[in-house]
């Protein structure tokens, strides 16, 4: 479903709804798979999957902080559809589209039909003579975009290509679609996934336990079953996933698919996201309170991508400082130190 008058057709909007939502589809992509149409409740105005999903007029507010580009993956592009930030691993982004959109996505800007699209044959190529070209790189994750709406044979291309490549020794997936489209994790996407002839790991992106539903695990099982390593990675969203109770299950559900727990990411400062954030001080405290309650097998790391491209940072005592007025002092992995929220970029424009 990509229109918002099909959600009020099938009564998962209410019309009134309506003009807003299409304000909001004009600027930001719209996609919902059938899985997960599925799962909405339309008896719940707040229903934790609808919320991911479903247009909302709040998408038109940004704030002075919010970026385009949140995390700084252009300051780290050296060429087309590769981000470099750290010396042993890079994206390489292939393709810009996904089988569902995230109301919460810090990529917004780039994705959709209307994004960055998928890599011409010369810009992949391109793409490979950098990764060639730099023997430091020991890991290349596939992200986007949704890599996996990618043929298998297309899939297939590409990992064979990066198995050509010696010092390339693993190879990570960053994904949504075991849970959106658990359908497409058939033997030739499984085969595909394993051309690469490296160890593969699997990020599987989810934010709430009724997104591993039975077709999910399912999914989960058969990539597990081929060798695949499967990790977790999740957006701590208010109104999603902000309970404890909530938290602890998605956590659960993920082990009992054989999804290892890996990181719980801090939303990202996205234009129209705010309604999605907490403060630091309330994820630390949601993460504090898995601690004892659940089996460490079911812990993930909390995670901050510093604005403006100073990389992931686990959140703990000694990255974060509470300066006061709902703001913080934060280190990144070199040291630096940097205020988040960060102070407003002239630069960005408003929604």
């Amino acid at each position: 479903m990509t229109a918002p008058g099909a959600l009020v057709a099938a009564g998962l909007m209410p019309a009134d709804k309506l003009p807003a939502a299409n304000d909001v589809t004009s600027r930001y992509a719209m996609a919902i798979s059938p899985a997960m149409l599925a799962l909405i409740d339309p008896a719940d105005p707040a229903d934790p999957i609808a919320r991911q999903f479903v247009p909302d007029a709040a998408e038109l507010t940004a704030l002075p902080e919010e970026r385009a580009d949140p995390i700084g993956d252009l300051a780290h592009s050296p060429v087309e559809g590769i981000v470099h930030r750290y010396p042993d691993r890079v994206l390489l982004k292939a393709v810009h589209v996904c089988p569902v959109y995230c109301r919460f996505c810090f990529r917004r800007e780039m994705v959709g039909p209307d994004g960055l699209g998928t890599l011409s044959p010369d810009a992949l190529e391109a793409a490979f003579a950098y990764i060639e070209s730099r023997p430091d790189i020991w890991e290349v994750i596939l992200t986007g975009g949704d890599p996996l709406v990618l043929s298998p044979r297309r899939l297939h291309e590409i990992m064979a290509r990066l198995s050509a490549i010696f010092h390339v020794r693993t190879v990570r997936i960053h994904t949504r679609v075991p849970v959106v489209e658990p359908g497409r994790i058939d033997a030739a996407m499984i085969a595909a996934i394993k051309a690469a002839g490296r160890p593969v790991n699997l990020a599987l992106h989810a934010n709430h336990p009724r997104e591993l539903t039975p077709d999910a695990r399912a999914a989960c099982a058969r990539l597990a079953d081929a060798g695949i390593g499967l990790l977790s990675q999740s957006v701590l969203l208010r109104g999603v996933n902000d309970d404890p109770e909530v938290l602890a299950a998605l956590m659960r559900a993920f082990v009992e698919s054989r999804v290892k727990p890996y990181y719980l990411h801090h939303p990202d400062l996205a234009p129209g996201t705010g309604h999605f954030r907490l403060s630091l001080a309330e994820g630390r405290a949601l993460v504090a309170g898995l601690r004892g309650r659940v089996s460490g097998l079911c812990q993930p790391t909390y995670v901050l991508d510093i604005p403006g491209g100073h990389g992931k940072m686990v959140i703990g005592d000694d990255t974060v400082r509470d300066i006061g007025g709902g703001r913080y002092e934060v280190t990144d992995f070199r040291g630096g130190r940097h205020l988040y929220p960060p102070d407003a970029d002239p630069g960005e424009r408003s929604a």
